[in-house]
């Protein structure tokens, strides 16, 4: 869910990096269970979305760059720059090559209808990817907070964004995006009657939705929009 509208695990939890597109974490009934159990709101709010599931979003790189590409604009927009980018950098649209985009000058890049300012984030996040940079066959056994500072060092990526990755890619189940504006306002209004929200109200909340903070936020975002999130 983008963050300007309403989006660490345990040692040996499986990682859904190398997951298919369209794959729902193994632990999602598991957690809904016991958010049900432990909160009075998710047993409310759980049953109304009925089979609904959060889904992987396949490749890592392309990704990222689909963040990247759909920062500040809206949706509409950003679907059409993406198409444009995938066009002049080739290959299947789910699965970019770094290699493809760092062989492309920035006026190229700028002619998919990328800001100056996002042509130079997505050269940098392809490097970081082409260098080795990201350790991507080691996200399995790093912890959450490892793999943001791995993220966040990419310009262009700041927390949100690398949490919504942690989310919605490798659908890490612990995740709490406390820079979210649906996640705030989502428990401000089923939580405190609409009231305004503090940060740390909000942690103290989520703090009862552990070790399925993910779930409960995603949660929390479909009481505010029925659509599942597609990040």
């Amino acid at each position: 869910m983008p963050k300007s509208s309403p989006a660490g695990v345990a040692p040996g939890t499986p990682d859904a990096s190398s997951q298919t597109p369209g794959v729902t974490p193994a632990y999602w009934d598991e957690a809904c269970r016991h958010l049900a159990k432990r909160d009075r709101v998710m047993k409310k709010l759980i049953p109304k979305f009925g089979e609904a599931r959060l889904q992987s979003r396949g490749d890592a790189f392309t990704t990222l760059a689909r963040s990247i590409v759909g920062q500040q604009i809206s949706v509409k927009a950003a679907q059409s720059v993406w198409d444009r980018f995938v066009g002049v950098v080739g290959g299947p649209s789910h699965c970019l090559a770094p290699a493809d985009v760092l062989a492309l000058d920035t006026p190229t890049l700028r002619s998919a209808g990328l800001s100056a300012r996002k042509a130079e984030y997505l050269a940098d996040l392809a490097r970081h990817f082409e260098a080795g940079a990201v350790h991507v066959p080691l996200w399995q056994q790093m912890d959450d907070e490892a793999i943001i500072d791995e993220l966040v060092a990419i310009r262009g990526i700041g927390r949100w964004t690398a949490e919504m990755f942690l989310i919605f890619h490798l659908m890490r189940p612990n995740v709490l995006p406390l820079d979210d504006l649906g996640l705030i306002k989502g428990i401000s209004l089923g939580y405190f009657s609409g009231e305004p929200v503090s940060r740390a109200e909000a942690r103290e909340v989520g703090e009862a939705w552990a070790p399925y903070r993910s779930v409960a936020t995603w949660y929390i975002w479909r009481s505010l929009d029925p659509l599942p999130v597609d990040y």
